[in-house]
């Protein structure tokens, strides 16, 4: 397959990254399929996606007939056959858990083409656990996507059985989508990024669950001296607390490190208060005005 062939893209979730990495490949003119396990959660991201699109017209970043198209290049369904028919490429990003991962590409194995790519956009995980249970080692690798209304940055990373061929189609299809491709010849957790970015959260958390100053205050000291119009407790709740929740939670069990566990503990609070962050309205900070956009 050349990168001229890839028409046509599976999304595998539609939680917030599945919504924006839907929305950009319709707007760069890839139709889409958006897959998800009821038609419920399908239909409020397609509202989210409609309204994401507005507010890029608002802000000039494409005119309104770009937007209409770009959503309207967009179908979404519950049946897996139907969303697997004709499919190019999939991009993943169901919930972190490896053996989830595997199922979902298990099934799909059977039903895509033999020639279709396999990517994941785990922020956590290493492709190599589950790229056997994908049926497809070979032409799997990861596609990993930061927020896409922040950079065009993203990383393509491969396992030790992903194909040159792989890999060279999928930093074209990330180039095709006006992306910044980070490619890594090796698995690594986190990527480049998401590496440093984890540690700083590590840091933040640690902190904060310690008490030794509060949520605001840290994220005072880091966009006061790095000059941010955001710290690491507002990117949190931009991720999604639920997600940073999982992330901590499974390393801090997979390496049995206390420090890690508590700050898992801590942001298991917010959690299972609802407080998800941006996309709940409330996490460490309340939305649409957080205090950090105040002044001082």
């Amino acid at each position: 397959m050349n990168i001229e062939d890839i028409r046509r893209v599976l999304i595998l979730g539609s939680g917030t990254m599945g919504q924006q990495i839907g929305l950009l490949c319709a707007l760069k003119g890839f139709d889409v399929v958006l897959y998800d396990l009821n038609q419920e959660i399908l239909d409020k991201a397609m509202e989210r996606i409609g309204r994401k699109a507005k507010k890029m017209v608002k802000m000039n970043q494409y005119t309104e007939i770009q937007a209409d198209q770009a959503v309207a290049r967009i179908v979404t369904t519950t049946d897996p056959e139907t969303a697997a028919k004709d499919v190019d490429i999939i991009n993943e990003s169901v919930p972190e858990d490896p053996v989830l991962k595997g199922k979902i590409f298990a099934q799909f194995d059977k039903l895509c083409r033999e020639d279709t790519i396999f990517t994941t956009n785990t922020s956590s995980l290493l492709p190599s656990q589950f790229a056997e249970a994908s049926g497809r080692p070979d032409r799997l690798c990861a596609l990993h996507f930061h927020d896409t209304s922040m950079t065009n940055v993203v990383d393509v990373m491969p396992h030790p059985g992903t194909s040159a061929e792989t890999m060279a189609l999928v930093k074209a299809f990330a180039e095709k989508l006006d992306q910044v491709a980070i490619v890594l010849t090796k698995e690594h957790n986190g990527y480049v990024f998401n590496n440093m970015f984890m540690a700083l959260l590590d840091s933040a958390l640690g902190l904060a669950s310690k008490d030794v100053t509060s949520v605001k205050e840290i994220d005072r000291a880091w966009m006061g001296v790095m000059h941010t119009f955001i710290g690491p407790f507002g990117l949190m709740d931009s991720v999604g607390l639920d997600t940073v929740y999982k992330i901590t939670d499974y390393w801090a069990q997979k390496l049995n490190n206390p420090k890690a566990k508590a700050n898992a503990a801590f942001l298991k609070k917010y959690v299972e208060q609802g407080k998800l962050g941006l996309k709940t309205g409330a996490g460490f900070y309340t939305y649409p005005n957080p205090e950090y956009i105040q002044p001082n």
